[in-house]
């Protein structure tokens, strides 16, 4: 007959804690975060007026940099037609909706 084992502890805390990013390293990340959101945002302000009346809540895709926006029903349709032009580029995807929400909270 085999022993009954004493109920195991529980081990608590990162399985990989190698792979920590720094504090300084993720507040430097949410900055550039922001800032490409404000940068997306503002293009999204400028073309959501005339764009809502004919294609509300299809999905636009913006390159901040060169403020081109390409939009479509499909967000994975819209988000290729964006990177065959901007293949390297950091995009934004909004609605054309009244708030620019993709999805619920």
């Amino acid at each position: 007959m085999s022993q009954v084992s004493p109920q195991r502890t529980t081990r608590r805390g990162r399985l990989f804690p190698e792979y920590t990013i720094p504090l300084e390293e993720l507040a430097r990340r949410q900055g550039e975060d922001q800032a490409l959101y404000e940068r997306c945002r503002a293009v999204f302000e400028q073309v959501q007026p005339e764009l809502i009346k004919d294609h509300y809540n299809w999905f636009i895709v913006i390159e901040p940099d060169s403020r081109d926006y390409f939009i479509d029903i499909d967000q994975e349709l819209a988000t290729q037609k964006a990177s065959q032009k901007h293949p390297d580029a950091v995009l934004g995807v909004f609605r054309l909706n009244e708030i620019g929400a993709c999805g619920r909270i």
